[in-house]
């Protein structure tokens, strides 16, 4: 299997544009995963049995409705939300409707992660904001958030990475990106070429995104 040089580089555009779209995906679905996914994790941990706000119809509700799409392959769970994605972008193929699909299965897997972390917080700390009387949210603000913040940046890197792959198998129903490309020119074309260059791609992407999360983690982490 060779590599045709000549070929890449008249390739350029298409795996710029390519590139391009799955770094759309891929920011749009981050950025809803984070704002859905942050305050639902805590409010999961929250609700646990022991917690300050327990509440056993709140945790099993949510946690029930986290489990079953968490449970739904990503490839099905793209077919099955073609009706709501329609609905909200108007259309079904094209980055911004895998957006929808992304984020759908980006905001309970952020969730768990970020109900994760929180249960790694020493319950001491939590127990002693509640003995001087701190607030609900002053707990969740000046104790949960900052004791579990280096684990939830490495929560948002595996997210990031599972979006990139996600995203790729959002080219089968024409989401465009890097796996689109990969499909139209490498899967029905037999081009080995552009198949060799979008996992080249792929790989350092999540090799630069694991890289920067690392590092961004053990910054912020003041243990």
């Amino acid at each position: 299997m060779g590599i045709d040089m000549v070929h890449i580089v008249e390739l350029i555009p298409d795996i710029t544009k390519a590139f391009g779209e799955t770094l759309y995906m891929i920011g749009i679905s981050l950025a809803i995963a984070i704002v859905i996914g942050l305050p639902l994790g805590i409010l999961l941990f929250i609700t646990d049995r022991g917690l300050f706000l327990e509440n056993a119809l709140i945790n099993s509700f949510f946690g029930f409705i986290v489990n079953m799409v968490r449970s739904i392959p990503f490839i099905i769970l793209l077919v099955a939300l073609i009706p709501l994605t329609k609905l909200i972008v108007g259309s079904t193929i094209g980055p911004a409707a895998a957006s929808v699909s992304l984020s759908a299965a980006a905001i309970p897997f952020f969730a768990r992660i970020v109900e994760t972390s929180m249960r790694e917080i020493d319950k001491g700390v939590i127990e002693a904001a509640i003995a001087i009387g701190a607030s609900p949210w002053m707990i969740i603000r000046n104790v949960l958030l900052p004791e579990a913040k280096s684990s939830i940046v490495q929560g948002v890197t595996l997210t990031v990475i599972s979006l990139v792959a996600y995203s790729a198998m959002a080219g089968f129903v024409g989401g465009g990106g890097i796996g689109d490309l990969a499909i139209r020119f490498g899967y029905y074309r037999y081009d080995n070429t552009i198949m060799v260059v979008t996992v080249a791609i792929l790989i350092i992407l999540v090799q630069l995104i694991q890289f920067t999360g690392d590092r961004v983690s053990k910054a912020i982490d003041k243990r």
